[in-house]
């Protein structure tokens, strides 16, 4: 094996990327060296190949950047107990940092001293990447390498359903990306009674109807605050999880929930939101969910019993297969002002 390898590199701020060559990582003792076998875009990525403001906050050029993968073992240190050469893997992106308050009380994945993946440290957007032992999720060899890839953003999307308790409820679901997508599925999976789904992206919302939600509405052409209720008959619906981030998607959702439901917040706002506390929150005794990453590791386990157990299908989702030469025609796909993508997949 040579000492190089091919990367996505965010060269310096700014828009777009390159691929160069790079230095295949030297563990540490507590890392494993994994070859990667399939990577999948996020809207993260997204975020810092456009260079928008979140990025230019955060992002410290050159970087190889990139979070969600799947691939093979091939090197552990001499620290490493659990995970052996030959291992399939998929990683927890939140990297912890084991001694915090939050990582010493069962919340790793809101470290206060958190690192991610691809973010702030080199990612996955090439052909080899060293991980933390902890991080290191183990897969079935049956999983496929490209659905492997994506049990990360699926794990957001099971987080936010699982602590929202849906079995036997009404749910709408705001935001028709993948997480919005996956939601849907998973909602279903875990015996919600109703489904609504609220999207702008026709391609989208025809992957979601795969799913068969009870009410898909486009809000590019329908107001979701009043098809909700008019299909509620003036209820409001029992659960809201708002996966879009979008300022309007969240003051509808504090609408439609009944008084006494549950509003389960995960799609991040481009700029401060505000809100109406007393009316929309208070009077009506809703429970307020924040929902970051997915639980270390309660939720992987969750996402690999769905998937291994076929109750949950996402091969749909998966539209398109791009080398990793290619990544510029797969963020063109997505930046189009009409999506006609799901989730793509890259591979080294």
């Amino acid at each position: 094996m040579t000492n190089t390898m091919k990367a996505i590199w965010k060269t310096a701020k700014g828009a777009g990327a390159e691929i160069r060559e790079a230095k295949i990582p030297e563990i540490t003792s507590h890392q494993v060296l994994v070859k990667i076998m399939a990577t999948s875009i996020c809207g993260t990525d997204l975020h810092i190949y456009n260079w928008d403001k979140w990025s230019a906050g955060r992002i410290k050029p050159p970087m190889i950047f990139g979070h969600e993968f799947s691939g093979e073992v091939i090197e552990i240190g001499s620290q490493v107990n659990h995970v052996k050469v030959g291992d399939h893997v998929s990683a927890e992106t939140h990297i912890p940092c084991g001694g915090c308050f939050q990582c010493r009380t069962g919340q790793m994945h809101i470290c206060r001293n958190l690192k991610i993946l691809g973010v702030d440290c080199d990612g996955c957007f090439t052909q080899y990447i060293a991980v933390p032992e902890i991080c290191c999720i183990i897969n079935d060899k049956n999983m496929p390498w490209e659905i492997a890839s994506v049990q990360e953003p699926i794990g957001n999307a099971m987080y936010c359903v699982s602590e929202s308790n849906v079995a036997g409820k009404s749910v709408a679901i705001f935001g028709d990306g993948p997480t919005g997508v996956f939601a849907t599925g998973i909602a279903r999976a875990y015996g919600a009674t109703k489904i609504i789904v609220c999207g702008m992206q026709r391609y989208r919302l025809d992957i979601i109807s795969k799913y068969k939600p009870d009410l898909m509405i486009d809000v590019s052409k329908t107001d979701a605050r009043t098809a909700i209720m008019e299909f509620t008959k003036g209820e409001g619906v029992d659960v809201i999880l708002e996966m879009s981030g979008s300022e309007a998607a969240i003051h509808d959702g504090l609408r439609v929930v009944k008084k006494g439901g549950v509003f389960t917040a995960f799609g991040i706002p481009k700029e401060p939101v505000r809100i109406d506390m007393a009316e929309d929150v208070i009077f009506k005794g809703i429970r307020l969910i924040a929902i970051n990453g997915r639980k270390m590791f309660g939720t992987w386990f969750e996402v690999a019993g769905l998937i291994n157990s076929n109750r949950l299908d996402v091969s749909h989702v998966l539209t398109h297969e791009f080398p990793l030469e290619k990544f510029n025609d797969a963020m063109e796909l997505l930046n189009a002002r009409e999506v006609m993508a799901g989730k793509i997949i890259l591979k080294p």
